[in-house]
């Protein structure tokens, strides 16, 4: 058969053809040329890398096509400085970019539309900033490393998720903010190591983890906290590292026998409770937990030696110190806590083997539990059927909580219960059948005796119903409640009234005896005494009103007790509460003791509010008590003093001072807060020539600024709720030994608006340092404390007052006096403190902080920054003065070759040396924004508890 000749003009179409791809091929290549020499340029590579000849493909460590199209340039640790060019993603062949562990600078070029680039390594280098669009288009990325880069604040791009094929993404210290992407779970499935340490993330872990592929997972030392429950981790079955040390994670430890191929499992320094479940302890695969400092529970657990433990006595709340089973008291109480979620509250308080020594919330006779009162502790969950377990209860009282579900049968089941309080709960279903002799109140729960809940039940955090009274106690009537049972409600009138009288003697006869074996035992404990007619503060469980405060008379024990009202006649002073008093109730003897009856040689300062004074417990450790003046405590005053100790008990932070205590005994009024030895900004700044100090350098003030801006920005956003400080200035700023500095005086805080609305407050605060819109019209937002602070940064460099009458009439004011001196270079030299030691470096530091003033101090609110953007820029200033890197060892765990005695050695050295109490880890003392828990002097409580920011 013969063949047909082609056609003429197929031929010609195809000589054609061939020639365009030959010049764009030479086109390409003299592109990916110019590309490579304007890297050439940027970087100034070392003659070792021999990058003389002209055609790049000639050079070390670059691999190019046939036809000259780069695909690989691999010059990783070659002491490269300079920055990468612009047009980078011109190299649209290539597939490996390696340029880790060099000392580049600047902002990353775009490397949009590099689809076939695979692995891109920029790590251990000094780039400022990652565009938006770095990862558009890069559908065969395999790896990726970004990390200890000192990005500006950004976060990881949507468009990630199309590079399907993606295996490592580590970006640990690389400034990532705002929550962990989902897509991470679900949009990549090949995804295997997941590398975001040190970073500013928050909030919980993503649902997509669940059932992910991912094996090696670090999320430890986040500086924004991650948060909730690690529940979905039993779902993540590929694991084999998972580190979440350092955050605030909570709630029991799932299930982990899924996890068959973990062998690293790193918790420590979280807020974990409930017990240690079995299937970690005898997970096969495991070779290194670390689980101190977190709130665990149940029996200490006894890993295999093969098992390298890094579990610190003392650092939970294990019923021992060592393995062996719990008080089967302790089980039946766990079991109940288990069906609300192992509750913070009660994992910080239930401490040791006896739940009659006393634990929170129960009351014993002898070493039977008689008394179980949880009311208003915001318990989530179910009512544990395990209560029938606790035959010797008498009282059961969970009131005003969240729970759901329905009333265990076998509650009813309990020989010696008199009493019932589920009231103001969200429960339903049928009331059990109790004795005629129980009373059961349930008011409050709108959906009680229907078979299922409405779906118009209220949301949590609004319980239905009028407030409740107190629970009666002596088995009075319920005031007005709901009283269940076969018997009903009593009507005898002389019943009632006889009950009532004889319940009121009884309880008047039993309080006193109470309170005389209460001043009998605290006084052997720390010299704790607590006066039967002190006045106590509770802000915590106050009713809905966030802002309110209950004021109550103090008669029990500062650990336990339960609450019940007696109405005791005219001849009492008011109704006597029986209260838990929590365990900052401090009495007026024991503050007399400590000051030297408020002698003048332990006066720290005086206000407006009256004095503090300085105080040495037994041990020797230091407090300072406020005492307030009885003449000025006006209404005015009163609500400064509970607005300090609302705010305090609700926030900690390790740049806000602490509140230890408070008292308040007939007219005197005490707050004890932790001592901080040097005193205030304000002595350093403005009179250091006068008390003979030495003026502060610029790296100290710096380093005051950054804290004082970590401390206001959780106050703003990090905190369970926002606040507004209303009155930071210098002499508000207190400094302890090491001159780290903290916020003090919170009694003008106030809770910030929702939203970007404002509060309309009466004027407060101090003039100098009052934002103009504030000072004008009374209204607030945390704008008012962004001003303040700038007028703050502007006095650490100027070293002037904010508002000095001794000046001349034109810069009296410092922020119009600033802004006229921050006009050109020359006048604004002359305006910074003679006392710093300008070098170019410094100056240039100081100029950035001038500008960030300038914002701050903008006369517009929505003009000046939020404290966030404070932190970040004083963090990239202050971190320059860092002497040295911390070892990459000692931030990342342990040295698998040590022995457990050996690697428990190098913690305590470690511990020893980051100035905090012996049981945080080295990571706790880094340099972030988050709490820390400051050591609690003895004398105090042991069992403090707070709510952490973040």
């Amino acid at each position: 058969m013969k063949l047909k000749k082609p056609h003429l003009g197929f031929v010609c179409l195809l000589i054609l053809l061939l020639y365009v791809v030959s010049v764009y091929s030479q086109t390409s290549a003299a592109t990916d040329a110019a590309v490579m020499q304007e890297l050439k340029k940027g970087i100034n590579p070392p003659s070792s890398l021999s990058w003389s000849d002209p055609d790049p493909c000639k050079w070390d460590k670059v691999q190019c096509t046939k036809d000259g199209r780069v695909t690989r340039i691999q010059v990783g640790g070659q002491g490269l400085k300079g920055s990468l060019p612009p047009n980078m993603n011109n190299l649209t062949e290539l597939q490996v970019f390696e340029v880790q562990k060099n000392a580049l600078t600047g902002s990353l070029p775009s490397f949009a539309g590099l689809s076939s680039l695979q692995s891109i390594l920029l790590s251990d280098n000094g780039f400022t900033s990652i565009p938006n669009d770095f990862f558009d288009g890069m559908t065969s990325l395999q790896s990726v490393y970004l990390d200890k880069n000192p990005f500006s604040p950004w976060s990881v791009p949507e468009s990630l998720k199309n590079a399907s094929s993606l295996q490592i993404f580590s970006a640990s210290s690389a400034n990532i903010t705002g929550t962990i992407p989902d897509f991470f779970g679900d949009a990549l499935p090949s995804l295997t190591d997941l590398h975001l340490s040190f970073n500013n993330l928050e909030g919980p872990l993503p649902s997509s983890f669940s059932g992910s592929s991912i094996q090696s997972l670090w999320l430890n030392g986040l500086q924004g906290r991650l948060n909730g429950s690690i529940a979905l981790v039993q779902n993540m079955t590929q694991l084999t590292q998972l580190w979440l040390q350092g955050n605030e994670f909570s709630g029991p430890l799932p299930d982990l026998s899924g996890l068959t191929q973990l062998h690293d499992c790193n918790l420590r320094d979280n807020s974990l409770t409930g017990p240690v479940p079995n299937s970690l302890v005898n997970l096969p695969s495991l070779k290194m937990v670390n689980l101190t400092n977190n709130l665990l529970q149940g029996p200490m657990p006894k890993f295999p030696s093969s098992v390298l433990v890094d579990m610190l006595p003392d650092t939970n709340s294990f019923c021992m110190s060592q393995p062996g089973p719990c008080n089967p008291l302790v089980n039946i109480m766990l079991a109940v806590a288990k069906d609300v979620g192992y509750p913070r509250k009660f994992a910080e308080n239930w401490k040791g083997n006896d739940p009659c020594s006393p634990w929170m919330g129960i009351t014993c006779d002898g070493v039977n539990i008689t008394v179980l009162n949880f009311q208003k502790m915001g318990l989530t969950g179910t009512i544990s059927p395990n209560y029938s377990s606790i035959t010797s209860l008498q009282k059961l009282i969970l009131a005003n909580n969240f729970l759901r579900g329905t009333i265990p049968n076998e509650l009813a089941l309990l020989p010696n219960l008199r009493e019932l309080d589920v009231s103001n709960n969200q429960l339903y279903g049928k009331i059990p059948p109790f004795k005629s002799n129980v009373q059961v109140k349930t008011e409050g729960n709108v959906n009680i005796g229907k078979d299922n809940p409405s779906p118009s039940a209220p949301a949590p955090g609004t319980p239905s119903g009028s407030t409740p009274s107190s629970p009666d106690g002596g088995g009075g009537g319920g005031g007005g409640g709901q009283t269940h049972g076969n018997g009903g409600k009593k009507s005898s009138t002389g019943v009632v009234v006889g009950s009532v009288i004889g319940g009121v003697c009884g309880a008047v006869v039993v309080a006193g005896l109470f309170v005389f074996c209460l001043y009998r035992t605290k006084r052997k404990r720390s010299g704790r005494v607590q006066s039967p007619h002190t006045v106590v503060i509770h802000p915590h469980h106050s009713g809905s009103d966030q802002d309110a405060v209950k004021i109550t008379v103090a008669g029990s024990s500062v650990n336990g007790g339960t609450t019940e009202t007696y109405s005791c006649g005219s001849s009492a002073p008011g109704d006597l509460h029986i209260v838990e008093a929590g365990n900052m109730v401090i009495s007026i003897q024991v503050l007399r003791n400590v000051t030297d009856n408020f002698s003048q040689e332990n006066i720290l300062g005086r206000g407006g509010f009256g004095t503090v004074y300085k105080g040495e417990l037994h041990d020797g450790t230091k407090i300072a008590v406020k005492r307030m003046e009885s003449g000025v405590m006006s209404e005015k005053g009163l609500d400064e003093f509970k607005s300090e100790i609302a705010v305090l008990t609700k926030v900690r932070h390790r740049h806000l001072v602490a509140l230890l205590g408070y008292c308040l005994d007939g007219n005197e009024r005490l707050l004890v807060y932790e001592y901080m030895p040097q005193g205030t900004v304000s002595r350093y700044l403005f009179n250091w020539k006068e008390e003979g100090l030495k003026p502060l350098e610029w790296t100290r003030r710096l380093t005051i600024a950054l804290d004082v801006a970590r401390g206001v920005e959780y106050l703003h956003g990090l905190a369970q709720q926002s606040f507004i400080h209303r009155d930071l200035k210098p002499s508000n700023i207190l400094l302890g030994d090491d001159m780290r500095a903290k916020v003090a005086d919170f009694g003008l805080v106030r809770l910030a608006p929702e939203g970007k609305t404002s509060l309309v407050t009466r004027l407060a605060g101090t003039f100098g340092y009052l934002a103009p819109e504030y000072a004008v019209t009374g209204r607030v937002t945390t704008k008012i404390d962004v001003f303040s602070f700038g007028v703050i940064l502007m006095e650490l460099i100027t070293g002037r007052k904010a508002l000095d009458e001794s000046q001349p009439e034109e810069s009296m004011h410092l922020v119009p006096w600033f802004r006229r001196m921050h006009i050109n270079k020359e006048t604004f030299r002359k305006a910074i403190d003679h006392t710093i030691d300008l070098d170019e470096e410094t100056l240039a530091s100081v100029s950035t902080v001038a500008e960030l003033a300038g914002h701050c101090c903008a006369r517009e609110p929505h003009q000046r920054p939020d404290m966030g953007h404070a932190v970040n820029v004083l963090s990239s200033l202050a971190e320059l003065w860092k002497p040295a890197e911390v070892d990459e060892d000692e931030i990342y765990g342990i040295d698998y070759d040590m022995t457990l005695p050996q690697a428990v050695k190098k913690w305590q050295a470690l511990e020893g040396m980051s100035g905090i109490d012996g049981s945080s880890s080295y990571l706790g003392s880094s340099e972030n924004t988050q709490t820390s828990i400051p050591t609690r002097p003895s004398g105090f409580a042991d069992s403090f508890t707070s709510v952490d920011g973040r």
